[in-house]
């Protein structure tokens, strides 16, 4: 082994000649290390007042942006849980279990339901179990999961058969869905009975699919509220208190089947989005059956066009109970083997069009009224009216073959067939005609029955016309029954000097 070893009188020249590098090294670097920390601590210390005239904005969230309803709005107090969440604004992650079940029973501000959001995976499943009350929370759902009750859920006797129940806090929705987001609920019953300016479903160009479900709403806005997107409910009941329409679809494609609708001021408020028809079939409408004398109109279905024309098809269903039954205002509307009853006026057109087939409609002042636009009015029943049809000048009407059952219409009137003796008869109208007899029992309880009113017959009745229909007897020029069984059939008209009397 080779070692190099440097030789003694080297070594005491290079030892002070590293001594003054290090010392001049540290001189040149102190002052920079100086001005540095002093820099730091001046940009400490120094007032920004950029920050105080003009204060930066605050945070908005997505949820902010496009919910018309937050936490941060209308419940500061409400923290449903620790996490991302509701509470805060912020969307929530997406789980990994693809089956989610929660057995929660009363238990507001525990975030338990909000938790079970969080863990099921994109196209999940969420199955509730209400064994002990219902589950209180808040659903903000951004991804696709389907959500399921246990237990099933009877439409007909929902009241007295437990159910899964979604309650929502006060003052906040049961259910928010965001754009494009698609949302499957079966067999559970939503409550937001102190729901105050909140909805209790609310969907932004979102996909929701209910199925079997039930609503217990007490507010000023609606119980189901959806901006674009999509809302097929079917096997439903809605028990609503509130001023508000029990149903908002503005620009969302609506079908409706075997829905049932109680309590609401407005039944239905629809506004069909471009080329797209809204289908309500098989569905009821009941209102409150009295007339409103300040604030919004009491309407069964308001049909509303935005900037597009749309259109809506409504068949086999009941609409009892409002002052008017169906407003048409600019879309396209089609009613078909339909009941409107219980109304001030059936159906009113203020501009669009109309088409009115195979439908009975019982209100007390207009059977269909028509401000501007078509209708036409083709083989339906009127009862109970004091008008059948109305027309405005700017309004283009086409009706053929009604029929029409009321004491203030279809009063028969007379016309002297011999001296002193008078037969009698009515005249129908435009497109329509009376009938005398009494009003079909079956179809007041399909009409009026459904509220639980008492039958009564709107058909016009004269005064022994029975018998006069037998053969028997005429009338007076007032309308008086003038009994007389001596003579029968055409012999009643023969002048008595004729018969050889004088």
């Amino acid at each position: 082994m080779i070692t190099f070893r440097t030789p003694l009188r080297f070594r005491s020249l290079i030892a002070p000649a590293l001594g003054l590098a290090v010392a001049a090294t540290a001189m040149s670097l102190a002052p920079q290390a100086n001005a540095q920390e002093a820099a730091r601590v001046e940009s400490e210390t120094r007032p920004n007042f950029g920050v105080l005239l003009d204060p930066p904005a605050p945070r908005r969230s997505r949820a902010t942006t496009h919910r018309r309803w937050t936490s941060r709005d209308h419940r500061r107090d409400y923290y449903p849980g620790p996490g991302p969440g509701p509470h805060d604004g912020r969307p929530y992650p997406a789980g990994g279990e693809q089956v989610v079940l929660v057995d929660c029973g009363g238990n507001p501000g525990s975030g338990a339901i909000e938790d079970a959001v969080r863990r099921v995976a994109p196209g999940g499943t969420l199955i509730l179990r209400a064994r002990g009350g219902p589950c209180v929370g808040w659903l903000n759902i951004n991804t696709p999961l389907t959500i399921i009750g246990e237990g099933g859920f009877d439409p007909r006797d929902w009241n007295r058969q437990p159910t899964a129940t979604l309650q929502a806090p006060d003052g906040l929705p049961c259910m928010t869905v965001a754009q494009g987001v698609r949302v499957d609920v079966r067999d559970v019953v939503f409550s937001s009975q102190r729901a105050g300016d909140a909805a209790c479903i609310i969907g932004y160009g979102a996909e929701i699919l209910m199925n079997r479900v039930g609503f217990r709403h007490v507010g000023d806005e609606a119980a189901i509220y959806m901006d674009g997107g999509l809302l097929d409910i079917r096997n439903a009941v809605l028990e609503t208190q509130t001023v508000a329409p029990a149903i908002v679809a503005d620009g969302a494609s609506l079908t409706a089947y075997e829905v049932v609708v109680t309590g609401a001021h407005v039944g239905m408020e629809l506004i069909p989005g471009p080329g797209q028809t809204a289908r309500i079939d098989s569905t009821t409408l009941k209102g409150i059956g009295a007339p409103n004398s300040f604030g919004p109109r009491s309407i069964g279905m308001i049909i509303r066009s935005g900037r597009d024309y749309g259109r809506v098809e409504i068949t086999n269903t009941a609409i009892c109970g409002f002052v008017e039954g169906v407003a048409v205002e600019g879309a396209s509307v089609d009613i078909q083997g339909s009941r409107v009853c219980r109304s001030d006026k059936g159906v009113v057109v203020y501009n669009g069009e109309l088409t009115l087939t195979d439908t009975r409609i019982r209100a007390e002042s207009v059977g269909v009224a028509v401000a501007s636009g078509r209708a036409v009015i083709t083989n339906n029943v009127f009862s109970g009216v004091r008008e059948v049809i109305y027309g405005e000048n700017r309004a283009s009407i086409e009706a053929s073959g009604n029929r029409v059952w009321s004491r203030h219409v279809c009063r028969a009137r007379f016309r002297e067939r011999t001296r002193g003796r008078y037969e009698p008869y009515w005249s129908g109208g435009q497109g329509w005609e009376c009938v005398y007899g009494a009003y079909p029992r079956d179809w007041w309880a399909e009409e009026d029955g459904l509220l639980g009113l008492d039958y009564y017959d709107d058909g016009y009745s004269l005064q022994g016309y029975d018998t006069y229909q037998d053969g028997y007897g005429w009338y007076d020029r007032e309308g008086r029954y003038i009994q007389d069984r001596d003579y029968y059939g055409d012999d009643r008209w023969v002048e008595p000097r004729r018969r050889g009397f004088w």
